[in-house]
């Protein structure tokens, strides 16, 4: 019982050396990854538009 009390008292003296970002970071941050999404999902789809033209194009 004592090992689950040390257990519980060190994880939460972690969480408070823990730096959480403020919400104009997260915000920030937030725009950033779904921008790449939207442009990484744009660059697959026309690479695999290319890929699949190419294929018919050879296999007809």
């Amino acid at each position: 019982m004592e090992k689950i009390k040390s257990f519980w008292s060190g994880l939460k003296a972690e969480f408070h050396k823990c730096i959480w970002p403020d919400k104009t970071s997260t915000a920030k941050q937030t725009v950033v990854v779904t921008v790449i999404t939207i442009i990484l999902g744009i660059i697959i789809a026309l690479i695999d538009t290319a890929v699949q033209y190419g294929v018919n194009f050879i296999t007809q």
